[in-house]
């Protein structure tokens, strides 16, 4: 069968909001998983699960397939919760998984460290091979926007806004997905740093939620929105370099932290946080050369640096 293909994701602009409304932008990545689904000649009620990433094996365990209970593995945790996930899938699609023996591949083309959406992709993939809501199957699993999931198959930057307020009968309302076009001239001063400790989403939306009101974010959503609808507009480093430093103020104040660049005084240019903040990937712009760019984080430890081509997916 053929593999099933998801992207990651960076969010752009619109963390932490975005979960009450805002309008995002979210750039799908070149770096994404595969699942690949087979069966079986043999008829044990069996589902082998073996997963790997870049240059070695992952993870694998054996579960049996009726009750998805794992039989054996060489990751317990992991196994654990890949379990909770087939379950959740089989609560949408009650047949899922019964009546014959599976296989299922999957293989991350980057380290799952990362924060990249080894979660995200899983999700888009499992749904699309299971014919399900992929929305429905995020809430009842990491939870989250949604915002990864709509990356996960797009081809290009999107902006991306959930639905606040939507009729009783509907459970996990369709958010809004728009393709944008956003290649910026000034792309070349583009990069991708990661800090080198991977943030739980989960835990990072979780404290958001229970700790603010939507009533007093109102002004910083709307704030937000207009400034993720300037952005694609900019055709200067300039100009996009004071809407990136006007959206990090915004969150810190949201969520009483400061910004990532006071951690780089000494960084020539604007460096913005990507997702949850403390962890995970930061964007930096800057004049500088991406051997000025590499040279400076590599002396703070800070080895995995991408430069916006080699990383953000765009047709």
């Amino acid at each position: 069968m053929s593999p099933y293909q998801a992207h990651g994701k960076f969010l752009l602009t619109g963390e932490y909001l975005v979960l009450k409304g805002a309008l995002a932008l979210a750039l799908p990545l070149k770096f994404g998983q595969s699942l690949q689904v087979s069966l079986a000649d043999t008829d044990t009620h069996r589902l082998h699960w073996i997963a790997s990433q870049p240059d070695r094996p992952w993870f694998s365990v054996l579960f049996d397939s009726e009750t998805l209970r794992p039989l054996s593995t060489d990751d317990p945790p992991k196994a654990e919760k890949l379990a909770g996930i087939l379950k959740a899938v089989r609560q949408l699609k009650p047949n899922a998984f019964i009546g014959c023996d599976m296989r299922f591949r999957t293989h991350l083309d980057f380290d799952p460290n990362w924060g990249l959406g080894s979660s995200s992709t899983l999700i888009s993939n499992l749904a699309r091979w299971a014919n399900i809501n992929p929305y429905e199957l995020l809430k009842m699993t990491f939870g989250g926007s949604g915002y990864d999931i709509a990356c996960a198959t797009a081809e290009q930057p999107i902006y991306y806004q959930v639905k606040t307020e939507v009729p009783k009968p509907v459970e996990t309302p369709t958010p809004m997905v728009e393709p944008i076009n956003f290649n910026p001239p000034f792309a070349d001063h583009l990069y991708f740093v990661y800090q080198g400790q991977k943030q739980s989403s989960s835990k990072e939306v979780k404290a958001f939620l229970e700790k603010t009101n939507p009533i007093d974010l109102q002004k910083d959503i709307e704030a937000v929105a207009e400034i993720s609808r300037a952005v694609p507009k900019c055709q200067t480093l300039d100009e996009f370099a004071m809407l990136m430093q006007c959206h990090e103020r915004i969150i810190a104040r949201c969520i009483g932290q400061e910004p990532v660049q006071k951690r780089f005084h000494d960084f020539e240019g604007v460096l913005k946080t990507l997702g949850a903040w403390g962890g995970d990937f930061i964007l930096a712009a800057t004049d500088w050369t991406e051997d000025q760019v590499k040279d400076y984080f590599k002396r703070k430890g800070l080895e995995v640096i991408f430069s916006y081509g080699e990383i953000v997916l765009n047709e």
